[in-house]
């Protein structure tokens, strides 16, 4: 059996490394959205998990609920925090299965 080549596997290793930054650096400049209550909270979000914006229906302010708008402004903002997260996840898998890299980003099936 022979000895893998460490300068190929170094060079590979730096290719991995530039180009999960890159994904990263992608990642901060792309959004998305996440909402409750039928949409009457939107809440958008970074891939860098920024909070960009949140929007709420004019009927919900003027429901004089602060309970009910805090409670769907948190939904809203996990949502899109979820969504964000999802969106990190397949772009990373996109990635490293570009690069001939085993998928470390799912995680295991079946009996550990």
């Amino acid at each position: 059996m022979s000895q893998p080549d460490l300068s190929e596997l170094f060079q590979k290793a730096q290719a991995v490394q530039q180009r999960l930054a890159e994904v990263q650096r992608e990642l901060q400049q792309k959004s998305v959205e996440g909402s409750a209550g039928g949409g009457m909270v939107t809440a958008q979000v970074t891939g860098g998990m920024r909070v960009v914006s949140i929007a709420i229906e004019p009927a919900l302010l003027e429901s004089g609920d602060p309970q009910m708008i805090q409670d769907l402004t948190a939904a809203a903002v996990n949502s899109a925090l979820t969504n964000a997260q999802r969106m990190m996840q397949d772009e990373l898998k996109q990635a490293s299965g570009n690069l001939g890299l085993p998928n470390f980003l799912t995680p295991p099936t079946g009996p550990l």
